[in-house]
């Protein structure tokens, strides 16, 4: 069996790669994992967004969980970091997330926290794979089995906590579309944002177990700028299937993406609590680092996926860190990235300034960008594919300074990624083609655009 677990979880198609028998699996070998560190009877939290495979997983999971002796309660849809946070305030063992995040509905994904609150680290991840690949696990009996509950209104502590997270600051006649992405946030994002008193209208917020992630969220913003602009409303706000992010929109429809909402709470922490650096990945854009100097704030980068960011965060002791696709993290109130929660900050940080988002988003300019991903490759062989890095050196050569170039292999989806800045769109999508095609070459695929 090869490695498993990817940045973040486990993640494939449901039914073909993400298979009932394989949750089981990981069930029995969580608990064994917790079994070895002397809790004898773990109790195990388990979310999972709308789609049509969750109830498949869950069951399996659960069944899992329960045969080697762990007890399981079933939140029902919840946010991913709604499933975090309940793991530390309940004092759960640990909690598991059935949820592909911002992926089609097609696929889905597990992901495992601990008891702290925090994904599950390397040395953890590699001891569940061990035990899947063959190791014993107990198989109790009788009154030793696992039980499983679903009890009622799990959220409340949750929902609670989201809008403690304005320290009173309301939001009162601010207008608000909220893409829910037909995802996890559908019922909490607007409950938490109209309890602050913003006029709330929520769209793409009826989940029918087809339609997450559909052409709506924060992967898809063209209906959030349409809806903003028809409201007339002060700003839009998506989050995507699981709820772990959020993208804006101002006022005039234009998007604001991961990068400018980071600069916005840096610079708002630094004026607040002495911020002094800042942890994102390397795929932020040019101008968030050229901003964050000018500020007088340190920018510390890792590789991409929020765990390394939370991992540098730790580390370092840092408050805030981030990604473009608006995986935002607050350290002083959350152990993962939370859509909603990133939301309440940004509404509260209008509220308290006074300013639109369209000013605030003024604290960076950023550098065109292009993104083209590359699909259908063996992303494993892209190391060894020299022809690949050839192209990267020429093309960074020829932009001498006024840009870069970064080609990577997603962590999630079978896909190689090529992302490009430079001073102009038309340099930067000429030389992510170029890069692209040489990609096609040496790994075959095909680009999405």
């Amino acid at each position: 069996m090869g490695k498993l677990f990817g940045t973040d979880g486990i993640r494939g198609v449901a039914n073909t790669e993400l298979t009932p028998e394989l949750a089981l699996a990981l069930g029995r070998a969580l608990v064994g994992t917790l079994r070895e560190r002397g809790i004898d009877r773990p109790r195990v939290l388990i979310g999972l967004d709308p789609r049509a495979s969750g109830d498949m997983i869950q069951a399996a999971l659960a069944s899992g969980l329960a045969s080697a002796g762990g007890d399981v309660t079933e939140l029902g849809v919840v946010p991913t970091p709604g499933v975090a946070y309940l793991t530390l305030e309940t004092r759960a063992d640990a909690g598991a997330v059935i949820s592909a995040s911002h992926n089609p509905v097609g696929d889905n994904g597990i992901k495992f926290f601990g008891a702290d609150g925090y994904k599950l680290n390397d040395a953890q991840e590699r001891r569940v794979e061990e035990l899947l690949e063959g190791e014993r696990v107990d198989r109790p009996t009788g009154v030793d089995l696992g039980r499983v509950e679903r009890p009622v209104d799990v959220l409340a502590p949750y929902r609670d906590h989201l809008v403690a997270a304005s320290a009173g600051v309301r939001a009162d006649g601010l207008e608000v579309v909220v893409d829910c992405a037909n995802g996890a946030a559908s019922d909490l994002a607007p409950q938490v944002l109209a309890a602050l008193g913003a006029n709330v209208e929520a769209i793409h917020a009826e989940p029918n177990g087809r339609n997450i992630n559909a052409g709506c969220g924060s992967t898809h913003p063209e209906p959030l700028r349409e809806a903003v602009r028809r409201r007339g409303a002060d700003l839009g706000l998506a989050h995507d299937g699981d709820a772990d992010r959020l993208i804006a929109v101002d006022e005039a429809g234009r998007v604001v993406d991961g990068d400018q909402l980071l600069a916005i709470f840096a610079t708002r922490l630094r004026a607040e609590r002495g911020l002094d650096t800042v942890v994102t990945t390397v795929m932020t854009n040019l101008g968030f680092k050229l901003a964050m100097q000018r500020e007088g704030i340190a920018v510390e980068e890792t590789k991409v996926g929020d765990r390394f960011v939370l991992e540098a965060m730790r580390r370092g002791g840092h408050l805030l860190g981030g990604e473009p696709s608006g995986h935002l993290i607050f350290a002083d109130q959350a152990t993962t990235g939370d859509g909603i929660l990133s939301a309440v900050r940004l509404l509260t940080t209008m509220t308290e300034t006074g300013c639109k988002l369209s000013e605030l988003a003024t604290v960076m300019e950023q550098l065109p960008q292009v993104l083209v991903n590359v699909r259908g490759v063996d992303r494993d062989r892209l190391g060894a594919a020299e022809g690949v890095w050839g192209a990267v050196r020429d093309e960074e050569a020829a932009l001498d300074g006024r840009g870069r170039v970064l080609v990577r292999a997603s962590g999630t989806e079978p896909l190689v990624r090529v992302m490009v800045e430079a001073d102009s769109e038309t340099s930067a999508r000429d030389a992510a083609d170029r890069v692209a095609e040489r990609v096609v070459a040496e790994l075959g695929g095909e680009p999405d655009g």
